[in-house]
């Protein structure tokens, strides 16, 4: 019999293969390039145009709290009348010291709240000093000393506020969760592109870096009395409870007056300065330590030039006692 000469079936094209991020930091030790951190960042220009992009900066990721001024103003829209210091707790990553923990029982008690009805896990203090400090004087892990304690009473006041229900306030379909949802899409330009838990069991949002970028210039840029602008005067007024004493966000919005600027884990950055200029990046990793030389960088390329730059993008590395190295930026 003749051979067959009928033609196979084309294969099916398999799943598309994910660029590679490029390099945005190496670790570099006794002038050895020992590690890279790989990643994605975007600088958008004064009018809102992408200014630069390395890596997928259109591909959804999990801001982590970077989106927490988002969910700030959440708690705004539902009617909740926070200013000055109890808003920038709210929407805070903060690092666990007495004024922290202290406003944060106050909180609780001028909403008729307790530590208890706080659904964030028990915890340490994010600082490594004040941890240390804590841990010294007998203290354990609490729900007001995790560092998202201040969003939690936040949210918990404003469910309270509107009568809605208090012990389901962390359910995505929640009404409190359903508007905060709405206003991330709104500040983003863009649909959420998923909905997962955070690390204090809030519900978290996945937009792209081009939407976290665009959403810190939307508070920045926002109409007076809105809740974006109240959001973003408060964290710039009061930086130090939006992180902590010893944190590059304070030292940031302290010494560039009109700059709001908010880190997550795995290690995410979003900023915003007053002329509407932004960016945002996310290391791959998740490797915190690159996150100071790698907005550094992304700061000088936006022209900002200032001796808190050289201090946040200063990341050493130690052989003993002595310095031997660096993490340095590598774009």
């Amino acid at each position: 019999m003749p051979a067959s000469t009928a033609v196979p079936p084309p294969i099916p094209p398999g799943p598309p293969v994910p660029s590679v991020p490029p390099v945005l930091a190496e670790v570099v030790r006794s002038g050895f390039v020992e590690g890279r951190h790989r990643g994605s960042l975007v600088l958008l220009d004064a009018d809102g145009g992408v200014e630069l992009a390395l890596g997928e900066v259109t591909v959804p990721v999990f801001p982590r709290s970077s989106n927490k001024p988002m969910q700030a103003a959440g708690v705004l829209r539902a009617g909740l009348d926070l200013a000055g210091e109890r808003l920038a707790l709210a929407a805070a990553s903060h690092s666990g010291e007495p004024f922290h923990r202290d406003l944060v029982h106050k909180m609780l008690d001028e909403y008729g709240l307790d530590e208890g009805q706080l659904q964030c896990p028990p915890d340490l203090p994010l600082d490594a000093e004040e941890r240390e400090t804590y841990l010294a004087s007998g203290a354990v892990r609490s729900r007001v000393t995790m560092n998202c304690s201040g969003k939690h009473t936040a949210m918990l006041a404003a469910c309270a506020l509107r009568d809605w229900p208090l012990d389901s306030y962390l359910d995505p379909a929640h009404p409190l969760q359903q508007l905060i949802h709405r206003g991330v899409e709104e500040a983003a330009g863009e649909p959420v592109a998923a909905v997962g838990t955070d690390g204090c069991g809030a519900p978290l949002m996945a937009i792209t870096l081009t939407g976290l970028a665009r959403a810190y210039r939307s508070f920045v840029l926002a109409a007076p009395d809105s809740p974006e602008h109240r959001v973003a005067t408060a964290m710039r007024a009061h930086p130090e409870y939006v992180a902590g004493t010893r944190r590059p966000d304070t030292w940031l919005m302290r010494e560039l007056p009109g700059t709001l600027s908010k880190m997550g884990a795995e290690a995410v950055q979003a900023v915003a300065l007053p002329d509407g200029r932004a960016l945002a990046f996310k290391v791959e990793d998740g490797g915190l330590r690159a996150l100071g030389p790698v907005l550094a960088r992304a700061l000088r390329l936006m022209g900002v030039e200032s001796p808190v730059v050289e201090r946040i993008g200063r990341a050493p590395l130690m052989g003993g006692a002595d310095e031997v190295g660096e993490i340095r930026a590598a774009f």
